[in-house]
C-alpha cells in the first residue's frame, strides 16, 4: 500500500465499498482479485479511436491482472476539459497511479499537478506532458518522422511534397514533423522537393485530413507527387481525396500506427508505408511500469527508464519503443507477428502482386 493509500486509507476503503457495486464508466468492472488494494487509473483522451480498445488498453489489464491490480478508466470524448474533470474522478476512485493518454498536453498539467501533489505517480502515454514529475512512455516519434520521410523520398526524391501534421496541440505532432524535415532538409534546401501545403489536423481526423488535402489539390492543380501524413487515419483522408481526382496509387502517401485498413491500402498499393508501432508493446510496457510505480520504485528505477529531454526543456524518465516501417516488401511482419490476418491484409489484392499475399 502506498503511503497515499495509508494517510487515505478511510476514505478510500469507503469508496471501493461503493465501486464494488457499480461499474465505471468506460471499463467492464473486471478488475480481478485486487491482491494489494492497488488500483491504476487510465484517463483516455478519446476511446473511439480503433487501436485503444483494440491493441492498448487489452495489454495494460492484462499486465495489471496478472499482477492483482484494479483497473478503472474514463473516456474524455476528445474534451481536454473533460479530460482535467476525470482525472479528478479517477483520484477520488482510489487510484495509486494515473496513467494519461493527454487530449491537449498543456491544458492537461493541472490535473497532473494535482495528481502528483497527492502522491499519485502519472505515466504520460503515447503523448508528452511538459512535466518533469511524470513518467513518459511512448515509441520514438522523432524516428517514426523519418522512416516516413525515408520511404517516400526513396520513392520521389524531386517534386511537390504535402505535409498532413496531426493535432497541434498534441507534442507527438510536431516530433514527427521534426524527423521528417530532417530526412528530407537537403532536397528541400536544393530546390528538389518544394512544400506546397502544409496544416495540422484537429484531433488527428481523417475527415479533416480529407478536407485539407482536397483544398491542397486545388490550389495546385492537382500537381502533388506526395504526401506525408503523420498517421494511417489521416492517411485514410488522403488517400479517399487522391481518389476523388483519380490519383490514388500513384501519388505516394505515408502514415503510421499500424492500423488494419492502411495495413490493407498498402498491399493495394494506395498507401506507401505504414510505421508499425505495436501498441501491445506499449501498453504492455505501462502496465508494468505503473505495477512497478504502484509498488513504490522511483521513476528512475522503473525497468528500461532513461531520460529524455523535451522541447520544454524538461528531463523526464521515460521508455522510448522502437517502430518498425511496414512497405509492400515486409508486410509478412505483421501476419508473423498475428497483429492482423492476411486475409485481412489481402483484401481485394490481386493474386501475385504482393509477396506476403500469395
Amino acid at each position: 500500500m502506498t503511503k497515499r493509500r495509508l494517510r487515505a486509507f478511510i476514505p478510500i476503503m469507503a469508496i471501493a465499498l461503493v465501486l464494488a457495486a457499480c461499474s465505471s464508466d468506460s471499463d467492464d468492472g473486471d478488475g480481478g482479485d485486487d491482491g494489494d488494494g492497488l488500483i491504476v487509473g487510465v484517463s483516455w483522451n478519446n476511446f473511439q479511436e480503433e487501436r485503444w480498445a483494440k491493441s492498448d488498453e487489452p495489454a495494460i489489464k492484462a499486465v495489471l491482472e496478472a499482477n492483482g491490480v484494479e483497473y478503472i478508466s474514463t473516456d474524455a470524448g476528445s474534451s481536454a476539459e473533460q479530460q482535467l474533470t476525470d482525472i479528478e474522478d479517477l483520484i477520488t476512485r482510489g487510484a495509486d497511479v494515473l496513467i494519461i493518454l493527454a487530449q491537449d498536453g498543456t491544458a492537461v498539467l493541472p490535473g497532473v499537478q494535482s495528481a502528483l501533489d497527492q502522491g499519485i505517480p502519472v505515466i504520460a502515454y503515447d503523448r508528452l506532458i511538459e512535466d518533469p514529475g511524470a513518467f513518459y512512455i511512448t515509441f520514438d516519434n522523432v524516428e517514426v518522422g523519418r522512416m516516413q520521410a525515408r520511404v517516400i523520398l526513396e520513392l520521389v526524391p524531386a517534386g511537390n511534397y504535402v505535409f498532413i501534421k496531426g493535432n497541434q496541440a498534441d507534442a507527438n505532432a510536431d516530433f514527427l514533423r521534426g524527423g521528417q524535415q530532417e530526412i528530407l532538409q537537403a532536397a528541400i534546401d536544393s530546390g528538389a522537393i518544394v512544400n506546397v501545403g502544409e496544416s495540422y489536423t484537429d484531433n488527428w481526423d481523417p475527415a479533416v485530413a480529407q478536407t485539407n488535402m482536397e483544398q491542397f489539390l486545388t490550389a495546385n492543380n492537382n500537381e502533388v507527387d506526395a504526401v506525408i501524413s503523420s498517421n494511417d487515419g489521416m492517411a485514410g483522408g488522403v488517400v479517399a481525396a487522391l481518389e476523388a481526382q483519380g490519383l490514388a496509387g500513384s501519388v505516394p502517401v505515408s502514415g503510421q500506427d499500424g492500423d488494419g485498413a492502411a495495413l490493407n491500402r498498402v498491399a493495394l498499393g494506395t498507401q506507401s508505408v505504414s510505421v508499425w508501432k505495436d501498441a501491445r508493446e506499449l501498453g504492455t510496457a505501462a502496465g508494468e511500469a505503473a505495477v512497478a510505480l504502484a509498488g513504490g520504485t522511483a521513476l528512475s528505477s522503473v525497468s528500461g527508464a532513461i531520460v529524455f529531454v523535451s522541447p520544454g526543456g524538461n528531463s523526464l524518465n521515460s521508455i522510448l519503443l522502437a517502430p518498425i516501417p511496414i512497405t509492400q516488401a515486409n508486410l509478412d511482419v505483421v501476419i508473423d507477428a498475428n497483429w492482423i490476418t492476411q486475409a485481412d491484409l489481402c483484401q481485394g489484392v490481386s493474386s501475385g502482386t504482393v509477396p506476403a499475399c500469395g
